[in-house]
């Protein structure tokens, strides 16, 4: 592995990671071949955080990527749009696929560290960055295997770009090919939540759907002191905001996982006039596969049904996010038994249910799959950094353990015969 980019100075950092105890080792002196290479990860992952590019606009990541994979002497190939990247790895009928985001969040970054965001506005502070440089590290790692002739199948490397917003980029690239012949899935997630070397694993749903709904009440508009002569809109906006999640919570099986939650209302300026518009924006978020599928009907004549005396006119605009990630059983059993090896079994914990949201779940609605949560706090320090935050950072040992697990799991799933 060859790289033109070199790691900025910075404050020392954990130690590049060699095998835990009671871990596995990797085959084909990938141990040796790790140590000797991870400061090349880290100094891209660091390359990547400092130039972050919003959902989209992926362009100059994704040639980074597809430059990095071409040197190990891999074939990779840009998306129709030049901001996602496949790269396959290895021959066969049946493929093994990962998957990383690309894209940052328009946030400010406020870290004071060497590799700080030089885009005003703009930070990977969710993760991507060591998402990304972990699915490098893995093809980087199986391209030495596929060299030496001991790589028993073929693995796909998914970059794509837009997990951030809605519409999403998963979409894009299943309806560009990339899961063609692939007969599972994995992904995995920054969480800081657990200390670097420990890897959170979780059957069953993982992650949230994550809709969103739109009201919007219309009427005459008059005098507060006449209410009766118009329509009430801060009244029916109220009843709006405060009865149907409570209805939602009434008509959806409670073993759902049903959030849904208003983040904007607003209606009128003046104190003593009833006005002519409102609207209310908030979120629908669920666990359940099934529920999802009926959440958008009964949700909007649920709106309907508690506007419809108050006199208002309403219009409900009820958009799509993303289905909720639920991990499959077999799926999770793979990756599950491969961190084990990678990490050491007690390294292994259970991932708690996550109400956000994550369009990895476009790629489960097609072929069975898994994602995982990587550890990425600094063990032994009580700084807390959370995902979303401008002060987001990790301990960058977590890019290591990350390669590790992939690396494990693509030779496990590649073995089973169970997809």
């Amino acid at each position: 592995m060859t790289t033109a980019l070199t790691a900025p100075h910075q404050e020392a950092q954990t130690e590049w990671p060699g095998p835990l105890p009671g871990a596995e080792p990797l085959p084909g002196q990938l141990d040796r071949w790790l140590a000797a290479h991870g400061t090349e990860l880290v100094a891209i992952r660091r390359h990547i955080h400092a130039h972050p590019e919003r959902s989209h606009h992926e362009f100059e990541t994704a040639a980074l990527v597809a430059r990095e994979l071409a040197v190990a002497g891999l074939s990779p190939r840009l998306m129709p749009k030049g901001n996602g990247v496949v790269c396959d790895i290895g021959e066969g009928d049946r493929v093994v696929a990962f998957r990383a985001d690309l894209d940052a969040l328009p946030l400010t970054d406020l870290k004071d560290v060497p590799y700080r965001s030089t885009v005003d506005g703009v930070a990977h502070a969710c993760g991507h960055d060591v998402h990304t440089t972990v699915l490098l590290g893995l093809g980087l790692a199986l391209a030495q295997l596929a060299e030496q002739g001991k790589l028993a199948g073929k693995v796909r490397l998914i970059f794509q770009p837009a997990e951030e917003s809605i519409p999403s980029g998963a979409p894009e690239m299943v309806a560009a090919g990339a899961l063609k012949d692939v007969v599972a899935i994995y992904a995995l997630h920054c969480y800081p939540q657990l200390p670097a070397g420990l890897v959170g694993v979780r059957s069953g749903p993982f992650t949230a759907a994550a809709d969103i709904v739109q009201v919007k009440l219309t009427g005459p508009g008059g005098h507060t002191a006449r209410p009766h002569l118009t329509a009430d809109l801060v009244h029916a906006l109220g009843r709006v905001v405060v009865d149907v999640p409570a209805l939602v919570d009434r008509r959806i099986d409670p073993r759902a996982g049903v959030s849904m939650v208003w983040g904007s209302v607003h209606a009128g300026e003046a104190f003593n006039a009833i006005p002519a518009e409102g609207r209310a924006t908030g979120t629908v978020r669920i666990l359940s596969r099934e529920a999802w599928r009926e959440a958008p009907e009964l949700i909007t004549q649920l709106i309907r049904d508690v506007v419809a005396p108050t006199g208002a006119e309403v219009e409900v605009g009820y958009h799509r996010g993303m289905p909720p990630v639920i991990n499959d059983r077999m799926a999770t059993a793979v990756i599950a038994g491969a961190a084990g090896a990678a990490l050491g079994p007690e390294r292994v914990v259970e991932a708690e249910i996550s109400m956000g949201g994550e369009d990895f779940s476009f790629y489960q609605e097609n072929v069975p799959g898994a994602m995982i949560r990587l550890g990425t706090g600094f063990p032994g320090s009580d700084k807390r950094y959370d995902l979303h935050q401008g002060s987001f950072d990790v301990d960058e040992s977590c890019i290591g353990y990350g390669v590790r697990v992939f690396v494990h799991t693509a030779l496990a799933a590649l073995s089973t015969g169970a997809f």
